[in-house]
């Protein structure tokens, strides 16, 4: 069987304005980008962010440090979400707890997590940009972006309000779980973090439908 050649994207140097400006043109005004933080993470919720630009000159030239928030370090993360919350004409974030996942799937449970956020902004969106996902219960126009992190300003103004948000929640969590290490991995499956579950279990917070924690209590998968 001849498989189909994946699509070569073109992904800029930084994240750009080309999908808002084409959107812009269209006579769209309220382009929002979305995008999530913690969706592989064993513990704790998946957060997602809404952005929110204007049209401004020179926004590309103000941010011209906002990047895919995976390729920041905690440091410049910090830095720039308040620039980019400075910048922005309207943000929201809103999560999905690790019981959500549990009961309803990660898929589900980070759209659920994007509309929270959605409707957490001051302003309806015209159209939505999306890193990698589509909303199908909104009726508002969407383009999901694979890499939409790197190649949309909005979505990598996004994940930076998701990142820095999860992290903060995380670290909160690491004064009720302190054996878990969650301030140091934020819940992903790090050596550190299978050795803790491995000596205490889990914990009320972990996600007991993902397969490493259903092995780890040796819970049957009822699929």
């Amino acid at each position: 069987m001849t498989r189909k050649p994946k699509p070569v994207l073109d992904i800029p140097p930084s994240p750009n304005l080309t999908f808002e400006r084409a959107l812009w043109e269209d006579d769209k005004q309220w382009i929002a980008g979305l995008d999530e933080a913690g969706r592989g993470a064993w513990a704790g919720p998946v957060v997602a962010a809404v952005v929110i630009f204007p049209q401004f000159a020179n926004l590309e030239q103000n941010l011209w440090g906002v990047r895919d928030s995976k390729q920041m370090n905690v440091r410049q993360r910090e830095f720039w979400v308040e620039i980019v919350r400075e910048h922005a004409l309207a943000w929201g974030v809103g999560s999905a707890e690790h019981s959500e996942i549990d009961l309803l799937g990660i898929l589900p449970a980070t759209r659920l997590a994007m509309q929270r956020a959605l409707g957490q902004l001051s302003a309806t969106p015209d159209h939505l940009l999306i890193d990698a996902l589509l909303l199908p219960n909104l009726e508002t126009p969407q383009t999901a972006l694979i890499k939409g992190d790197q190649r949309s300003l909005s979505i990598a103004a996004a994940s930076i309000l998701a990142k820095t948000t999860r992290d903060a929640l995380m670290r909160q969590e690491d004064y009720s779980y302190p054996v878990y290490g969650f301030s140091r991995h934020k819940g992903y499956g790090t050596r550190f973090h299978q050795q803790a579950l491995a000596e205490n279990g889990p914990c009320a917070i972990h996600r007991m439908s993902f397969k490493p924690l259903r092995e780890t209590v040796g819970v049957i998968d009822p699929t």
